[in-house]
């Protein structure tokens, strides 16, 4: 039987940049984020670089005709709806696309000078032609570094970040993003400045030196969701809450400190089914067994964070009524248990490894049928934010954080229940019905 295609239509995206052996910066990590993004990317490549994780062995410029020709070919063929640049490496380079530059849609400027390594990328004689390719950017995304090489403002912390944004418009730029991962603090703070709005982003930093392609990540990101129509607050707030969560679930590949992880949204909607599935398969034992000693008076909830979760949106969540248990395997839901779900969240703070955990009756039997460590939340001190609390997200990573190896529970002194937490939905489940029988007996 021959069948009917079903072609589909994505938006397409162009990315100019250069080309990275080890796959984790450049024209490769374009084109995986603007794939992963929902977007098609197409390429002009502007350098062949020898590079890996470790460093920038060697690099060769591609002639300009031959850069022209791509961004033509590309441009004769496809209806391209955003474009983003990366390395140009030279000032005849950075002159070709800013002559170009006023017929390119959406266009994102990531003005790379140096690689996460240290190595450098553009000639330091290139950096004032950026002038002119800034002017006609909807949108300049320069790290701390870049933003001091092109405004001469040194950027420090948020105020001096607004300031390097407001001169970068006043080159011309639609709006300047303002990275703030090189600014040292606990928080990483982005800060977009537009004609007449700042809004800044902010979110933990991640103790780790796998950071190799997060500019490049950041921008096809944006670029991608401009790409699909997004307005550019939006586009720039989701290209950040990815690559926040990419520099966190990082690839651990090559010798050096490894790379981000560039699919890690469209991995960890894939895994959403099974997530579900998995704490179905719990909420199931649970309701299979004598639970009365183990399941709280109003029932229990089962709960599974999606591989790389970093949010009540990515835990899936279903009770367990002790009354209606022929129920217990459907409504499966994400973001709909706050609580286990948020213990789960701060454990995994410590242990990323935890996925799932069941709300239990804490009770000195339960407490000693626990063969293996118990994360232990510490009565509220002067060192936790009040606001938090005892059982709070802070406790909670604390506790888990002192155990040794990973807890098979975590419990607050003062409160009714005991939360069993696994890196394995049925691991976990066999510990609910191996407990139930020992309770029981």
């Amino acid at each position: 039987m021959t069948r009917q295609p079903a072609p589909v239509r994505p938006p397409v995206v162009l990315t100019i940049a250069g080309s990275d052996a080890g796959g984790g910066a450049g024209i490769q990590a374009d084109l995986k984020t603007i794939e992963a993004c929902g977007a098609f990317g197409t390429s002009a490549i502007t350098s062949a670089t020898a590079q890996n994780t470790r460093g920038v062995e060697s690099t060769h410029l591609l002639p300009r005709e031959e850069i022209a020709a791509q961004i033509g070919a590309v441009r004769d063929d496809f209806d391209v709806a955003a474009v983003k640049t990366g390395m140009l490496a030279t000032t005849e380079v950075v002159d070709l696309v800013a002559e170009r530059a006023p017929d390119l849609p959406n266009l994102v400027v990531d003005p790379v000078m140096v690689a996460a390594s240290g190595d450098r990328l553009l000639e330091p004689e290139a950096e004032a032609a950026y002038e002119g390719l800034i002017a006609e950017a909807r949108l300049v995304t320069p790290n701390a570094e870049e933003a001091e090489v092109l405004t001469g403002v040194a950027v420090t912390d948020p105020e001096t970040a607004r300031e390097a944004g407001e001169r970068l418009v006043e080159m011309g730029a639609e709006a300047a993003l303002v990275k703030g991962g090189h600014v040292p603090g606990d928080d990483v703070v982005d800060t977009l400045v537009g004609d007449d709005a700042v809004r800044t982003f902010r979110h933990d930093r991640v103790d780790t030196d796998a950071t190799h392609g997060s500019g490049c990540t950041l921008s096809s990101a944006v670029a991608a969701r401009l790409a699909r129509g997004d307005g550019l607050e939006t586009a720039v707030g989701a290209g950040i809450d990815l690559l926040s969560r990419a520099v966190r679930y990082n690839l651990d590949v090559g010798e050096g400190p490894g790379a981000v992880h560039h699919a890690v949204g469209v991995r960890d909607d894939a895994a959403r089914g099974a997530t579900a599935e998995a704490v179905r398969s719990v909420a199931t034992a649970l309701a299979g067994v004598d639970a009365e000693a183990l399941t709280p008076s109003n029932g229990a909830t089962a709960v599974g964070a999606t591989p790389y979760a970093e949010s009540l949106a990515d835990v899936a969540a279903v009770g367990v009524d002790p009354e209606e248990k022929a129920d217990a395997d459907r409504g499966v839901r994400f973001g709909a248990a706050d609580g286990p779900a948020e213990r789960l969240l701060a454990a995994r703070e410590a242990a990323p490894s935890l996925r799932f955990a069941v709300d239990c009756r804490r009770s000195e039997p339960l407490r000693s049928a626990l063969e293996g460590p118990v994360a232990t939340v510490a009565e509220r001190t002067d060192e936790v934010d009040e606001a938090d609390g005892t059982g709070g997200a802070t406790g909670v990573r604390r506790a888990v954080d002192a155990v040794d190896g990973s807890p098979l529970a975590v419990e607050a002194p003062d409160a009714d229940r005991l939360t069993l937490v696994s890196s394995d939905a049925d691991r976990l489940a066999h510990r609910v019905e191996t407990l139930s029988a020992e309770l029981a007996a």
